[in-house]
């Protein structure tokens, strides 16, 4: 006899979860593509993609696939045991990037807690512990843990935390003379995102990423690249850094890595990866059997170039598109983005009302996302159909046309 299964709606949230969050009023239930269905049946076009994780849409064939066939065969080992995905899955990242080694994890947060502990145990090797220093910038997101969030650029989220872990600064993003006044024989390294993606999609300069790879350099420190969100193909190349030419010591990853799958990687160098020797870090589930088939099938898919190519193609396309609502409807300051992830700045007469544009879009059956009060974000799967991309259009200019209309 089949036991049933209890009935939930968005009240029983309230009932049973940490209120850390607060969802949206609908519940999703299934997902194909870039559509997405509710509880009560209803459509969705979905432009944020679990805010840039599901980029070959949802229920991806080849996602399935790899799942259903590692579920029959190997779920979990025990990490004094190493398993063929993983193996497969890091011998492909090395031989896609600048890295030598790799360390898998489940999350963003996780994989840069792995980088700043890193670069830490490198300078204490190299140095000693007085080179302990870690630079970040204003606007930057690392993550929840409380070592990512202290490094992370924006006070709202170590509020009620502290004390916070120390030896950590920050400067204005892209400005590359306030790094050089922070640097010193005591910085261990620099992270940075090659776009600020929470805080309000800013892409870096040329000049600011270069410097700061040349700063690194001169005083002896690790340049680390936080590509959580950039990562996997977002941009229209497998990893940020590839855009702007510039190599780091150290890159994290996760997001897109897996597809919608729980995955994390730490990627470095053979000289920096040298400082985690047995015993210093590790992840119960990091490197599980499941999640790096999957993840494996992903990158297979998202790393090939008429993929990547096709990002730049349908970033063209939808960038057109916002560009002419924002000017029929004086919505839009200015619409940055680097690939398909695009960020779309409000203007004074829609100041601190991007979450409108959020509810209106599920009513009119769109997905969209925020970045700030200020800034709509979309961050549609990398694959999104034709068909899907012009609809979802048709969509957002509904939603528009709601909060216009109640202005």
């Amino acid at each position: 006899m089949s036991q049933s299964v209890e009935s939930v709606t968005r009240a029983t949230f309230d009932e049973v979860m940490v209120p850390n969050y607060s969802p949206a009023a609908i519940i999703p239930v299934k997902g194909v593509g870039s559509k997405v269905w509710d509880q009560s049946g209803k459509e969705y076009i979905d432009f944020v993609a679990g805010i840039a994780v599901n980029s070959l849409g949802h229920s991806h064939p080849a996602l399935l696939k790899a799942l259903h066939e590692q579920g029959d065969q190997l779920w979990h080992v025990a990490n004094v045991l190493t398993n063929e995905p993983a193996l497969r899955l890091a011998k492909k990242l090395v031989d896609l990037t600048f890295a030598d080694k790799v360390f898998f994890c489940n999350s963003g947060a996780e994989a840069n807690e792995a980088a700043l502990k890193l670069v830490r145990r490198y300078a204490f090797d190299h140095v000693g512990e007085e080179k302990h220093e870690i630079i970040s910038t204003y606007g930057s997101f690392h993550g929840r843990t409380l070592f990512s969030v202290s490094v992370g650029g924006q006070a709202k989220y170590k509020e009620g935390f502290e004390p916070t872990p120390k030896g950590i600064s920050h400067v204005p993003f892209n400005d590359l003379e306030a790094l050089k006044a922070a640097m010193s024989d005591k910085t261990c390294a620099v992270i940075v995102e090659p776009i600020q993606g929470e805080g309000g999609v800013y892409p870096a300069t040329q000049e600011f990423l270069q410097g700061a790879r040349d700063l690194c350099d001169q005083y002896g420190a690790l340049l680390v690249f936080d590509e959580i969100q950039t990562g996997v193909g977002r941009t229209g190349k497998l990893f940020a850094y590839e855009k702007y030419g510039v190599t780091p010591d150290v890159l994290t990853s996760a997001k897109a890595l897996g597809g919608g799958f729980p995955i994390g990687a730490m990627l470095a160098t053979d000289k920096v990866a040298a400082s985690f020797v047995v015993g210093t870090h590790g992840s119960t589930f990091g490197g599980n059997p499941l999640a790096c088939a999957v993840s494996e099938a992903a990158v297979n898919i998202l790393s090939k170039p008429e993929v990547l190519a096709g990002v730049e193609a349908r970033a063209e396309t939808l960038v057109a598109a916002l560009t002419d609502i924002g000017a029929r409807y004086g919505l839009f300051s200015e619409i940055r983005h680097v690939g398909l992830l695009i960020g779309c700045e409000l203007t004074e007469a829609f100041k601190n009302r991007a979450k409108e544009f959020v509810i209106a879009g599920y009513e009119e059956g769109v997905m969209l996302h925020v970045a700030g009060p200020n800034v709509l974000r979309l961050l549609p799967s990398l694959v999104m159909a034709e068909d899907e991309m012009a609809e979802g259009i048709r969509r957002i200019e509904k939603a528009v046309q709601r909060v216009v209309g109640a202005a």
